[in-house]
Formats: structure tokens, sequence, C-alpha cells
């Protein structure tokens, strides 16, 4: 088997991220072709097409949104991902797992505070519930606790989030728009039902097409599923194998791509808070070397956004608005930057800040 520098593995996944160059494809093409994109911030996504595709515009997401094409609910991880409808429907049966765990495993959350709670009557209260309107947490914490009096609300309503296909509704997640999370289920909100015959063998290829070559372990850590490996060993005729130079991993590839040179010159790049670029490998550093990963906690490289420079993350980023009139672009830099590499950075910065606010004046500050 073929040996896979870092360079190679970090140069290989930014090509099919779409990040080394630009796509004419649609808003919905693009979350298709990733599979879905990181959305416990709302707005990120739209950063995150933005440095994607040739000519994105707010509208274009804002309308698949309110038009119901595209939806964001739990789904890997059991965290909050924008999806296409179509593929919610397909790929959350898959990923339900991780979410049951998140109920019966979580003892914070759920274990030790389900005893003697009926779970099918409970999501059957929220159904009825959300049929005659979407729900904040809120309400449905109100609703199911008479109902319920024995256990307490947050229980309650945090295992009808999980354990039923709930999505967050409009207008949270609409540029220019906001609200609290307001959750509807999937065949309520779309009228159409789970798929009945999802296929693990899809979502597997679905992600080494954007986030490969990889190894089990890394499709394990993207979709919060395990044992994956028999999955992995059943598909291994129409894949290409290749060796972590590094580790010695076995990773898994698609048989029909090609892998760019590693010496691919890469542009300068904005990635939103929770990129799933920085989330999707159990092994990240492809994109975060040691170095990097022992000055950085990942918290602190997820909950901001980060800046691509040579490949790899380079400084933190955060819009702040005044008023209406001004919008300020801070950078921290976790890294001595060159005046080649200030220069990348203040250009592209210059063009998200006009993609982010046309009409407003805008400031760009580097911080330390």
């Amino acid at each position: 088997m073929s040996k896979l520098s870092l360079r190679a593995l970090n140069r290989a996944t930014l090509v099919r991220q779409w990040l080394v160059e630009r796509r004419p494809a649609t808003a919905l093409e693009a979350i298709e072709h990733l599979v879905g994109m990181q959305a416990q911030v709302p707005l990120s996504p739209y950063v995150g097409l933005w440095s994607r595709l040739t000519d994105f515009k707010p509208d274009e997401l804002a309308g698949l949104i309110e038009n119901r094409q595209a939806v964001r609910g739990s789904m890997m991880r059991a965290t909050i991902h924008l999806m296409s409808s179509r593929d919610f429907l397909a790929i959350r049966p898959l990923v339900q797992p991780c979410l049951d765990r998140e109920i019966y495993q979580n003892q914070t959350l759920g274990r030790h505070r389900l005893d003697g709670l009926d779970i099918p009557a409970v999501l059957a209260a929220g159904t009825d519930l959300m049929a005659a309107g979407p729900k904040t947490a809120a309400q449905l914490r109100k609703g199911l606790a008479p109902l319920f009096p024995n256990h307490e609300p947050a229980t309650l309503a945090h295992a009808v989030r999980s354990l039923l296909p709930t999505i967050q509704v409009p207008p949270r997640g609409v540029w220019g728009k906001g609200g609290n999370p307001t959750m509807s289920t999937a065949d309520l909100w779309l009228g159409a039902p789970l798929s009945p015959n999802p296929s693990i063998d899809d979502l597997v290829l679905r992600y080494l097409a954007a986030f490969g070559p990889a190894s089990v372990a890394d499709i394990q850590a993207w979709s919060g599923l395990t044992r994956l490996t028999e999955i992995v060993e059943r598909l291994h005729s129409s894949l290409r194998t290749y060796t972590d130079a590094t580790t010695g991993r076995t990773l898994y590839d698609l048989a029909t791509i090609t892998l760019p040179d590693e010496d691919l010159p890469v542009p300068t790049r904005f990635l939103p808070e929770y990129d799933n670029l920085l989330l999707s490998h159990a092994d990240r550093t492809r994109f975060l070397p040691d170095p990097t990963r022992r000055a950085l906690t990942l918290t602190e490289t997820l909950t901001r956004g980060s800046i691509l420079h040579n490949a790899h993350p380079t400084a933190f980023w955060k819009l702040t608005r005044q008023a209406k009139s001004t919008t300020t672009l801070e950078i921290q830099p976790t890294t001595t930057l060159t005046n080649q590499a200030k220069s990348a950075i203040e250009s592209e910065a210059q063009n998200l800040l006009t993609f982010t606010s046309p009409d407003a004046s805008h400031e760009l500050r580097f911080i330390t």
C-alpha cells in the first residue's frame, strides 16, 4: 500500500472539501456533497458555503431553509447539522443509535432519570404537542410536565428532541432573522417519513468522498457510530487502501478518486465555528499538527472561526456589529505571521466583510 504523509492527507481532504478552489455549484449540491454542515451556530454554514462556492449569496441558503429543501436538526455526533431534506430523511435513521446513547447512556441527562418512565408515551405526547405547531424546548417542558409529574420536565423534553427526528424550523438559521430554537418532526415539517431502507454503505462511501482518505476510527468519529469495521470490510473490494506514513494506520478511499500533489498550493480560507473539516477525523493531525494541538485546546479551535493559511489554522476570527453602521472583524493569530501571510489574510478578510456586511462600513483589527 502507498504511504501518505500528513501533507498528502491535508491536500487530499482540502480538495474534496472544496477549499482549494471554489466550485460553481449550488448551495444544495454543496450541502449534500459535504454530507451536511455543522450548524450549532445557526449562521455558520453561510460562511462555510461562501468559502467553498463561487458567487454564493445568503439568500440562496435562506430560501432552501424557508422552502423546506434544507433543514437543521440533530444528526451526526448528536449535534445540529444543516442537511438537505432528502439527506435528513435518509441519514437520520442511520445515526439514531448515537442519539439513543445521548438519552440512555448520558449520566447527567438520561439514564438515572428514566426509571419508570414510559418513553413511547413521552414521544407520543411530544408528537401531539408539535402536531399543533412547532414548539420551543420551554413549550415542550410545559406541555409534558403535567403528563409525567414524577420526572423532570427537562429530561422529558430532551428525550423528545433526541429520540424523535426533530428539526429546528425557521426563522432559526435564516440569514438576517433569528429566534429561539423551535422544533417540529421530519414527517410533520417535510410531509414525508424517514427512509425505511437507509444505506450505511452509502453513508460510509459519501464520507470518504468528502473527508477521505480515512481510517475506520475517522469514520466513526465523524458519524458518532461504532462497529463500522465490518461495513468497511464489506466495501473493501470497491475501495483503495493507503498507509498513514506517520501512524501506520490503514486508510480507505474511493477507488475512483486520484489524490492531488501534496505540494499543491492552498489559498487562505475562513472557516466558521465548528466547521466539520476540523471535527471529522479521530486523528486531526492532518490539519492540526502536534505543536498546534498542544498549544490550543479543541474548544478554542472550534468555538471560534478559524483561518486556514498554508493549509492549517493560523488565526481565529470574530465578527462584531456595532449598531448598524460598522462591522468589525477581529483576527487573533495563533502563530507569528509573515508579512505575506498577513497580506493574504487581510485580503480574504476584506472579502468576508463584503459578504457578511455589504451595506456597512468595515473595520479590520489584528489582536494579540
